[in-house]
């Protein structure tokens, strides 16, 4: 009789959400309009987003203009200047659809669009995933995190984690220092306030000693935030470190 529970738990959560879908239809997270299954984005908001399929520099995950052919292909900023991580890979570029959820999800505390954006960024991500011991999300000072309530980094990763089912370390990495926001800072200047920002506690190190980890963000712009947070991972035992974000900034034209 216990084995049947299981099989019977799921036959009445698939009721409840059909009766909660007759009740209260689907909706676009990004717009509010209809649509025929929950979390989904409707067709208005999918044409809004530019999503990155290759060809794309295979460290940098941005896109070229032109299909240079098969084979693993380097952008000149990653031969010039190669990142801290491996490899990163993000869902779409950073403009229309993509600026829209990330801002609503960062800023206008809608935390539900979290689980639709988890949802592609584990199909963007699924070569990093299927590769990884370990997920991490880039970390939020104290006194941010406290103003702002929640880690929209965290929450992501933890999406991710049920979804990839592998296994997701919140506390893995910590931001020890506060830095002044990035937004308007060059490339230069983001990399400096950042010095120093990230480290893992000796409680954490035996946690990721030897892991292939993955990093979680939402927005990759410079690259400043994940080579800083690579490289503290790296220097606390890390095997190799990728990035996975929901939007990138898009790398330069070839």
């Amino acid at each position: 009789m216990s084995a049947a529970f299981p099989a019977l738990r799921q036959a009445l959560r698939r009721a409840a959400s059909a009766g909660l879908g007759f009740v209260y239809p689907p909706t676009c997270p990004g717009c509010g309009a209809a649509t025929a299954e929950p979390h989904a984005l409707c067709a208005g908001c999918w044409s809004g987003l530019r999503l990155i399929e290759r060809p794309f520099c295979e460290r940098l995950g941005t896109p070229f203009a032109l299909d240079l052919g098969t084979g693993p292909l380097l952008s000149p900023r990653a031969i010039a200047d190669p990142p801290v991580y491996g490899r990163a890979r993000a869902v779409a570029l950073y403009d229309g659809t993509a600026r829209d959820l990330v801002h609503r999800l960062k800023y206008g505390d809608r935390l539900d669009l979290a689980r639709t954006m988890a949802r592609m960024m584990a199909a963007s991500g699924r070569e990093l995933l299927d590769e990884t011991d370990l997920i991490v999300p880039v970390p939020l000072h104290l006194f941010r995190l406290w103003r702002r309530r929640f880690n929209q980094a965290a929450l992501l990763a933890r999406a991710i984690g049920r979804l990839s089912d592998k296994p997701c370390d919140v506390r893995a990495l910590a931001r020890v220092r506060a830095t002044r926001s990035q937004v308007g800072l060059t490339r230069n200047q983001r990399a400096l306030n950042l010095q120093g920002a990230f480290r893992v506690a000796e409680t954490a190190r035996p946690r990721i000693a030897g892991r292939r980890i993955v990093l979680i963000d939402d927005v990759a712009t410079t690259g400043a935030t994940g080579n800083a947070a690579a490289r503290a991972l790296l220097r606390g035992g890390a095997e190799s470190v990728d990035l996975l974000t929901f939007a990138t900034v898009a790398g330069e034209p070839l």
